[in-house]
Protein backbone atom coordinates (compact mmCIF):
# COMPACT_ATOMS: atom_id res chain seq x y z
CA UNK A 1 0.00 0.00 0.00
CA UNK A 2 2.50 2.41 0.68
CA UNK A 3 4.85 1.50 -1.91
CA UNK A 4 1.83 2.10 -4.41
CA UNK A 5 0.84 5.60 -2.72
CA UNK A 6 4.33 6.51 -3.36
CA UNK A 7 4.50 5.21 -6.74
CA UNK A 8 1.29 7.10 -7.86
CA UNK A 9 3.09 10.35 -6.20
CA UNK A 10 5.64 10.02 -8.25
CA UNK A 11 3.55 9.50 -10.97
CA UNK A 12 2.10 12.70 -10.61
CA UNK A 13 5.44 15.08 -10.57
CA UNK A 14 6.80 12.72 -13.39
CA UNK A 15 3.04 13.44 -15.26
CA UNK A 16 3.21 17.36 -14.60
CA UNK A 17 7.46 17.57 -15.31
CA UNK A 18 7.05 14.82 -18.56
CA UNK A 19 4.63 17.66 -19.66
CA UNK A 20 1.82 14.43 -20.06
CA UNK A 21 -1.50 15.03 -18.83
CA UNK A 22 -3.83 12.17 -17.96
CA UNK A 23 -5.82 11.06 -20.86
CA UNK A 24 -9.66 10.74 -21.03
CA UNK A 25 -9.55 7.53 -23.34
CA UNK A 26 -13.00 6.11 -23.95
CA UNK A 27 -14.44 4.33 -27.75
CA UNK A 28 -17.32 6.95 -28.64
CA UNK A 29 -17.50 6.22 -32.43
CA UNK A 30 -18.53 2.45 -31.42
CA UNK A 31 -21.05 0.96 -34.38
CA UNK A 32 -23.37 -2.53 -33.41
CA UNK A 33 -21.14 -4.52 -36.16
CA UNK A 34 -17.64 -3.26 -34.85
CA UNK A 35 -15.97 -5.87 -32.81
CA UNK A 36 -12.79 -3.84 -31.66
CA UNK A 37 -11.13 -0.52 -31.53
CA UNK A 38 -7.81 0.01 -30.72
CA UNK A 39 -7.01 3.53 -28.35
CA UNK A 40 -4.57 4.89 -31.15
CA UNK A 41 -2.01 5.83 -28.37
CA UNK A 42 0.41 3.56 -26.61
CA UNK A 43 1.41 5.84 -24.08
CA UNK A 44 -0.58 6.12 -21.09
CA UNK A 45 0.13 8.77 -18.89
CA UNK A 46 -0.03 7.95 -14.76
CA UNK A 47 -3.78 8.80 -13.63
CA UNK A 48 -5.50 8.75 -16.99
CA UNK A 49 -9.34 7.88 -17.22
CA UNK A 50 -10.41 4.69 -18.60
CA UNK A 51 -14.13 4.39 -19.63
CA UNK A 52 -15.90 0.95 -19.58
CA UNK A 53 -19.65 0.85 -21.18
CA UNK A 54 -21.41 -2.60 -19.80
CA UNK A 55 -21.30 -4.11 -23.43
CA UNK A 56 -17.35 -3.47 -23.75
CA UNK A 57 -14.50 -5.09 -22.13
CA UNK A 58 -11.21 -3.22 -22.06
CA UNK A 59 -7.79 -5.30 -22.71
CA UNK A 60 -4.03 -4.33 -22.05
CA UNK A 61 -1.68 -5.67 -24.53
CA UNK A 62 1.58 -5.59 -24.97
CA UNK A 63 4.97 -8.07 -26.39
CA UNK A 64 2.34 -10.20 -27.36
CA UNK A 65 0.81 -10.81 -23.56
CA UNK A 66 -2.80 -9.61 -22.24
CA UNK A 67 -1.44 -7.99 -19.20
CA UNK A 68 -5.02 -7.48 -17.51
CA UNK A 69 -8.69 -6.73 -18.55
CA UNK A 70 -10.93 -4.00 -17.60
CA UNK A 71 -14.47 -4.47 -16.77
CA UNK A 72 -17.53 -1.96 -16.83
CA UNK A 73 -16.83 1.42 -15.52
CA UNK A 74 -14.88 4.22 -14.72
CA UNK A 75 -10.92 3.24 -13.94
CA UNK A 76 -8.66 5.59 -13.17
CA UNK A 77 -5.21 4.36 -14.15
CA UNK A 78 -2.40 3.65 -11.86
CA UNK A 79 -1.19 0.80 -9.64
CA UNK A 80 -3.37 1.38 -6.79
CA UNK A 81 -6.22 1.10 -8.79
CA UNK A 82 -5.68 -1.67 -11.70
CA UNK A 83 -2.96 -3.89 -10.08
CA UNK A 84 -1.80 -5.04 -13.28
CA UNK A 85 -0.42 -1.95 -14.52
CA UNK A 86 2.77 -2.59 -12.50
CA UNK A 87 3.84 -4.64 -15.41
CA UNK A 88 3.34 -1.76 -18.04
CA UNK A 89 5.56 1.07 -15.72
CA UNK A 90 8.38 2.14 -17.98
CA UNK A 91 9.80 4.77 -15.34
CA UNK A 92 8.76 7.54 -13.57
CA UNK A 93 10.58 10.09 -15.45
CA UNK A 94 10.80 9.00 -18.77
CA UNK A 95 8.73 9.57 -21.68
CA UNK A 96 5.47 8.02 -20.30
CA UNK A 97 4.19 6.18 -17.44
CA UNK A 98 2.60 3.36 -19.26
CA UNK A 99 3.33 1.38 -22.37
CA UNK A 100 0.40 -0.70 -23.99
CA UNK A 101 -1.64 -1.10 -26.72
CA UNK A 102 -5.65 -0.93 -25.46
CA UNK A 103 -8.57 -2.43 -26.96
CA UNK A 104 -12.02 -2.45 -26.77
CA UNK A 105 -13.63 -5.50 -27.38
CA UNK A 106 -17.64 -5.29 -28.08
CA UNK A 107 -19.23 -8.39 -26.59
CA UNK A 108 -22.44 -7.86 -27.76
CA UNK A 109 -24.20 -10.63 -30.31
CA UNK A 110 -22.90 -10.36 -33.86
CA UNK A 111 -24.30 -11.26 -37.16
CA UNK A 112 -22.32 -12.63 -40.37
CA UNK A 113 -23.11 -14.06 -43.25
CA UNK A 114 -21.95 -17.07 -45.46
CA UNK A 115 -21.65 -18.56 -48.14
CA UNK A 116 -19.96 -21.34 -50.28
CA UNK A 117 -19.79 -24.56 -52.16
CA UNK A 118 -18.33 -28.12 -50.47
CA UNK A 119 -19.65 -32.12 -51.31
CA UNK A 120 -21.84 -34.46 -49.78
CA UNK A 121 -20.78 -37.76 -49.24
CA UNK A 122 -22.05 -38.90 -52.69
CA UNK A 123 -20.02 -36.95 -54.46
CA UNK A 124 -22.62 -34.46 -55.04
CA UNK A 125 -21.05 -30.64 -55.26
CA UNK A 126 -23.94 -28.31 -53.22
CA UNK A 127 -23.67 -24.62 -52.89
CA UNK A 128 -24.90 -22.70 -49.45
CA UNK A 129 -25.49 -19.62 -47.61
CA UNK A 130 -26.94 -18.35 -45.07
CA UNK A 131 -26.41 -16.16 -41.38
CA UNK A 132 -25.05 -17.21 -37.98
CA UNK A 133 -25.43 -15.06 -35.03
CA UNK A 134 -22.25 -14.87 -32.28
CA UNK A 135 -20.37 -13.34 -29.93
CA UNK A 136 -17.15 -12.56 -27.80
CA UNK A 137 -17.30 -14.76 -24.92
CA UNK A 138 -13.77 -15.02 -23.49
CA UNK A 139 -12.49 -11.35 -24.63
CA UNK A 140 -9.07 -12.54 -23.11
CA UNK A 141 -8.59 -15.46 -25.21
CA UNK A 142 -10.18 -14.11 -28.48
CA UNK A 143 -7.21 -11.07 -28.30
CA UNK A 144 -4.66 -13.73 -27.61
CA UNK A 145 -5.97 -15.89 -30.64
CA UNK A 146 -7.29 -13.81 -33.04
CA UNK A 147 -6.46 -9.91 -32.69
CA UNK A 148 -3.13 -9.50 -31.14
CA UNK A 149 -0.87 -12.11 -33.27
CA UNK A 150 -1.97 -10.18 -36.49
CA UNK A 151 -2.98 -6.97 -35.22
CA UNK A 152 -6.72 -7.18 -36.94
CA UNK A 153 -8.27 -4.34 -35.79
CA UNK A 154 -10.47 -3.42 -38.12
CA UNK A 155 -13.96 -4.86 -38.69
CA UNK A 156 -12.89 -5.92 -42.50
CA UNK A 157 -10.14 -7.91 -41.23
CA UNK A 158 -11.93 -9.30 -38.54
CA UNK A 159 -15.43 -10.38 -40.34
CA UNK A 160 -13.38 -12.19 -42.81
CA UNK A 161 -10.96 -13.88 -40.57
CA UNK A 162 -14.35 -14.79 -38.14
CA UNK A 163 -16.53 -16.49 -41.46
CA UNK A 164 -13.48 -17.90 -43.41
CA UNK A 165 -12.98 -20.20 -40.33
CA UNK A 166 -16.54 -20.95 -40.08
CA UNK A 167 -16.42 -21.39 -43.53
CA UNK A 168 -13.89 -24.00 -43.33
CA UNK A 169 -15.46 -25.65 -40.36
CA UNK A 170 -19.03 -25.49 -42.47
CA UNK A 171 -17.41 -27.24 -45.49
CA UNK A 172 -15.85 -30.13 -42.94
CA UNK A 173 -19.20 -31.06 -42.03
CA UNK A 174 -20.98 -30.76 -45.34
CA UNK A 175 -18.22 -33.13 -46.96
CA UNK A 176 -19.04 -35.65 -44.26
CA UNK A 177 -22.89 -35.82 -44.83
CA UNK A 178 -25.08 -37.57 -47.05
CA UNK A 179 -27.37 -35.40 -49.49
CA UNK A 180 -30.35 -36.83 -47.72
CA UNK A 181 -29.96 -35.55 -44.23
CA UNK A 182 -28.82 -31.99 -45.94
CA UNK A 183 -32.73 -32.45 -47.72
CA UNK A 184 -34.80 -34.32 -45.63
CA UNK A 185 -33.59 -33.68 -42.04
CA UNK A 186 -32.31 -30.47 -42.85
CA UNK A 187 -32.63 -29.15 -38.73
CA UNK A 188 -31.81 -31.90 -37.09
CA UNK A 189 -28.47 -31.44 -39.54
CA UNK A 190 -28.63 -27.81 -38.71
CA UNK A 191 -28.25 -28.78 -35.33
CA UNK A 192 -25.15 -31.10 -35.74
CA UNK A 193 -23.33 -28.06 -37.44
CA UNK A 194 -24.21 -26.21 -34.64
CA UNK A 195 -23.10 -28.23 -31.75
CA UNK A 196 -19.55 -28.91 -33.72
CA UNK A 197 -19.24 -25.37 -35.00
CA UNK A 198 -19.81 -24.01 -31.29
CA UNK A 199 -16.65 -26.41 -29.83
CA UNK A 200 -14.52 -24.84 -32.72
CA UNK A 201 -15.86 -21.24 -32.08
CA UNK A 202 -14.89 -21.66 -27.92
CA UNK A 203 -11.46 -21.89 -28.72
CA UNK A 204 -10.98 -18.64 -30.36
CA UNK A 205 -13.23 -16.99 -27.34
CA UNK A 206 -16.63 -16.50 -29.21
CA UNK A 207 -19.26 -18.23 -28.38
CA UNK A 208 -21.55 -19.09 -31.98
CA UNK A 209 -25.58 -18.54 -30.81
CA UNK A 210 -26.79 -20.06 -33.78
CA UNK A 211 -26.66 -20.56 -37.65
CA UNK A 212 -29.23 -20.77 -39.99
CA UNK A 213 -29.39 -22.39 -43.41
CA UNK A 214 -31.01 -19.54 -46.24
CA UNK A 215 -30.14 -21.74 -48.81
CA UNK A 216 -28.93 -25.27 -50.35
CA UNK A 217 -28.76 -26.22 -53.96
CA UNK A 218 -27.51 -28.45 -56.27
CA UNK A 219 -26.05 -28.03 -60.05
CA UNK A 220 -28.19 -28.83 -62.52
CA UNK A 221 -26.72 -31.96 -64.07
CA UNK A 222 -26.67 -33.53 -60.61
CA UNK A 223 -30.22 -33.00 -59.35
CA UNK A 224 -31.12 -36.57 -60.87
CA UNK A 225 -28.83 -38.78 -59.11
CA UNK A 226 -29.92 -36.49 -55.43
CA UNK A 227 -33.36 -37.27 -56.69
CA UNK A 228 -32.91 -41.06 -56.83
CA UNK A 229 -30.09 -40.71 -53.96
CA UNK A 230 -33.51 -39.13 -51.97
CA UNK A 231 -35.46 -41.89 -53.32
CA UNK A 232 -33.36 -44.65 -51.90
CA UNK A 233 -31.14 -45.81 -54.33
CA UNK A 234 -27.45 -46.97 -52.97
CA UNK A 235 -25.07 -43.58 -54.79
CA UNK A 236 -22.64 -46.13 -55.08
CA UNK A 237 -24.97 -47.78 -57.91
CA UNK A 238 -26.00 -44.38 -59.22
CA UNK A 239 -22.21 -43.78 -59.91
CA UNK A 240 -22.29 -47.03 -61.66
CA UNK A 241 -24.80 -46.77 -63.84
CA UNK A 242 -23.31 -43.01 -64.95
CA UNK A 243 -20.10 -44.49 -66.02
CA UNK A 244 -21.57 -47.29 -67.64
CA UNK A 245 -23.46 -45.19 -70.05
CA UNK A 246 -20.93 -42.86 -70.49
CA UNK A 247 -18.74 -45.95 -71.17
CA UNK A 248 -21.07 -47.09 -73.62
CA UNK A 249 -21.73 -43.27 -75.13
CA UNK A 250 -18.31 -43.38 -76.20
CA UNK A 251 -18.07 -46.41 -77.64
CA UNK A 252 -20.78 -45.41 -79.94
CA UNK A 253 -19.20 -42.35 -80.63
CA UNK A 254 -15.67 -43.99 -81.50
CA UNK A 255 -16.61 -47.24 -83.23
CA UNK A 256 -18.86 -47.20 -86.82
CA UNK A 257 -21.92 -49.17 -87.50
CA UNK A 258 -24.36 -50.39 -85.54
CA UNK A 259 -22.87 -53.52 -84.81
CA UNK A 260 -20.00 -51.88 -83.12
CA UNK A 261 -22.16 -51.21 -79.85
CA UNK A 262 -22.38 -55.23 -79.37
CA UNK A 263 -18.65 -55.59 -80.26
CA UNK A 264 -17.44 -52.93 -77.62
CA UNK A 265 -19.64 -54.22 -74.85
CA UNK A 266 -17.51 -57.23 -74.29
CA UNK A 267 -14.93 -54.45 -72.88
CA UNK A 268 -16.99 -53.00 -70.18
CA UNK A 269 -15.24 -54.30 -67.13
CA UNK A 270 -16.95 -56.41 -64.50
CA UNK A 271 -16.97 -53.30 -61.90
CA UNK A 272 -19.51 -51.41 -64.00
CA UNK A 273 -21.91 -54.04 -64.11
CA UNK A 274 -24.40 -53.87 -61.03
CA UNK A 275 -22.99 -56.82 -58.34
CA UNK A 276 -24.31 -59.94 -59.17
CA UNK A 277 -26.57 -61.80 -56.47
CA UNK A 278 -24.91 -63.15 -53.49
CA UNK A 279 -23.13 -66.56 -54.64
CA UNK A 280 -24.19 -69.84 -52.96
CA UNK A 281 -21.37 -71.67 -51.45
CA UNK A 282 -20.19 -75.04 -53.66
CA UNK A 283 -22.51 -78.25 -52.63
CA UNK A 284 -20.54 -81.38 -51.80
CA UNK A 285 -21.24 -84.17 -53.60
CA UNK A 286 -22.84 -87.28 -51.13
CA UNK A 287 -20.75 -90.15 -51.96
CA UNK A 288 -16.87 -88.84 -52.44
CA UNK A 289 -17.55 -85.28 -50.94
CA UNK A 290 -16.70 -83.80 -54.37
CA UNK A 291 -17.25 -80.34 -54.54
CA UNK A 292 -19.60 -79.19 -57.55
CA UNK A 293 -20.01 -76.24 -59.41
CA UNK A 294 -22.58 -73.98 -58.30
CA UNK A 295 -25.50 -73.45 -61.37
CA UNK A 296 -25.25 -69.92 -62.29
CA UNK A 297 -28.03 -68.30 -61.84
CA UNK A 298 -30.85 -66.89 -63.91
CA UNK A 299 -31.23 -63.15 -64.69
CA UNK A 300 -34.50 -61.71 -62.13
CA UNK A 301 -36.13 -58.09 -63.87
CA UNK A 302 -36.35 -56.19 -61.05
CA UNK A 303 -37.90 -52.56 -60.95
CA UNK A 304 -34.89 -49.94 -60.91
CA UNK A 305 -37.15 -47.91 -58.62
CA UNK A 306 -38.09 -50.08 -56.06
CA UNK A 307 -36.44 -53.15 -56.38
CA UNK A 308 -38.85 -55.25 -56.30
CA UNK A 309 -39.43 -58.32 -58.71
CA UNK A 310 -39.64 -60.51 -61.09
CA UNK A 311 -41.48 -58.48 -63.24
CA UNK A 312 -43.69 -59.56 -66.02
CA UNK A 313 -41.62 -59.51 -69.29
CA UNK A 314 -42.76 -56.51 -71.53
CA UNK A 315 -44.54 -54.49 -68.46
CA UNK A 316 -44.06 -51.06 -69.41
CA UNK A 317 -45.16 -49.90 -65.60
CA UNK A 318 -43.85 -51.81 -62.54
CA UNK A 319 -46.37 -53.51 -60.72
CA UNK A 320 -45.22 -52.68 -56.99
CA UNK A 321 -44.76 -49.20 -57.33
CA UNK A 322 -46.53 -48.00 -60.73
CA UNK A 323 -43.56 -46.30 -62.49
CA UNK A 324 -42.65 -46.77 -66.15
CA UNK A 325 -40.29 -49.11 -67.35
CA UNK A 326 -38.45 -50.06 -70.34
CA UNK A 327 -36.75 -53.18 -71.93
CA UNK A 328 -33.61 -53.60 -73.62
CA UNK A 329 -33.07 -56.03 -76.78
CA UNK A 330 -31.58 -58.54 -74.44
CA UNK A 331 -34.47 -58.33 -71.78
CA UNK A 332 -33.26 -56.22 -69.34
CA UNK A 333 -35.51 -53.77 -67.47
CA UNK A 334 -34.36 -50.42 -67.21
CA UNK A 335 -35.68 -46.75 -65.65
CA UNK A 336 -37.81 -44.88 -68.69
CA UNK A 337 -35.02 -42.23 -68.38
CA UNK A 338 -31.96 -44.18 -69.34
CA UNK A 339 -30.29 -44.00 -72.54
CA UNK A 340 -28.75 -47.40 -72.55
CA UNK A 341 -28.59 -50.87 -70.32
CA UNK A 342 -26.51 -51.05 -67.76
CA UNK A 343 -25.96 -55.15 -67.78
CA UNK A 344 -25.05 -54.99 -71.31
CA UNK A 345 -24.36 -51.45 -72.44
CA UNK A 346 -27.34 -51.87 -75.49
CA UNK A 347 -29.16 -48.93 -76.54
CA UNK A 348 -32.42 -47.88 -75.41
CA UNK A 349 -35.24 -47.01 -77.63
Amino acid sequence: MVINKIGKGLGKVASKASGFQPKFIEWKDATSNDIVWRYPEEVIPWGSTVVVKEWERVIFYRDGKVYGMLGPGRHVLDTQNVPFLQGLVEGFYGESIFRAIVIYVNINRMQGKFGGKSQTVELIPVSFHGVYYYRVADPVLFVNKVVGPDERYTREELDEYIRSYFLTKLMSFISQSSIRDLYMKAEEAGKRALMILRKAFDELGLMLEDMQFEGIDVPPEYRERMFWILQGTSAAYLVQQETARKFAEAIEKTQAGGAAIGAGVVAIPWALQPPPPQAQQPSVAAVGGVATAPQQQAYVARCPHCGQGPLPSGARFCPFCGKQIKWCPNGHVASAEANFCVICGSKLG
